[in-house]
């Protein structure tokens, strides 16, 4: 049986037909949305770098960043964008990619589907919006001098933010949010919408788990400086591995890394500060 799709290209050219069947099946559209939206993320991060650096200190740069001052809010605000579309799209694949498979059965029945584009868009509004609170949480913290880490209280308060991201880890809010990002079919299921609006929601809805899921973690960067792509690339990893259903073992395992780590920061930040230390 020939489903209407099929039937609604059978007078284009072969072409045409062609790209009529691809856009017409959601999950290539959510594929190359999650794709497309994540290249221009790691784009705009290394045309960022390159700008501060030049080609030749571009490597040099990977482990550093500059600093967030009260002049620098665009250029704050830009990496932090940037650094949303690079870390938190692909971890949101899979649930792009559930909605796309469901929206794909529906389309295939002749049913009425929006596509997963606006899904995605739903998403990425919540963590624009963010990332335009981290840019003035971290605008606010360099003008009042806790971001250096060449001072005691930078050091202290780097090490406070990994500790309080570790803390995290073990908390019932986090799993909560972390379980609707593992599995989100169900829901999908019980939250079906065939509106662009109803589905807009349903990804403003998962893009709320998914900050539930990750903030703490995201704002691990302010301690380790914004454009660290090391750092961003690790955290990025961690974070798709959570949602591809680790399991729990992993999860607090990471807590347990982030706490250590924040008290070795706390313990080098007494260490070299404390009187008498050669400088």
């Amino acid at each position: 049986m020939t489903d209407r799709a099929d039937h609604g290209f059978a007078y284009l050219p072969p072409a045409a037909a062609g790209l009529g069947h691809i856009f017409a099946r959601p999950k290539w559209i959510a594929a190359a949305c999650i794709v497309a939206l994540t290249a221009l993320g790691w784009v705009a991060l290394g045309i960022m770098t390159l700008g501060e650096s030049g080609l030749a200190d571009a490597l040099s740069q990977l482990c550093r960043a500059p600093a967030g001052t009260q002049a620098s809010v665009p250029l704050v605000g830009a990496m932090w964008t940037a650094m949303v579309l690079a870390m938190m799209l692909p971890s949101a694949a899979p649930m792009i990619l559930t909605y796309a498979e469901i929206a794909d059965t529906a389309a295939r029945k002749g049913e009425h589907v929006v596509s997963p584009l606006v899904l995605a868009a739903g998403y990425t509004f919540i963590w624009l919006g963010f990332s335009s609170i981290a840019t003035l949480a971290q605008v606010l913290l360099a003008w009042v001098a806790v971001l250096d880490t060449d001072v005691a209280a930078g050091v202290l308060f780097s090490g406070a933010i990994f500790i309080a991201a570790g803390v995290y880890q073990f908390s019932a809010l986090k799993h909560a949010c972390l379980r609707q990002c593992q599995n989100p079919f169900p829901f999908f299921f019980a939250n079906w919408a065939t509106s662009p609006r109803g589905v807009f929601r349903l990804g403003v809805k998962q893009g709320m788990f998914c900050v539930g899921c990750c903030w703490a973690m995201m704002l691990v960067m302010l301690a380790v400086g914004v454009m660290n792509v090391i750092w961003m690339v690790g955290l990025g990893i961690v974070m798709a591995v959570e949602k591809l259903g680790a399991g729990r073992w992993f999860t607090r395992a990471m807590g347990a890394v982030l706490i250590a780590a924040g008290a070795a920061f706390i313990l080098s930040g007494f260490a070299a500060h404390w009187p008498g230390h050669p400088i």
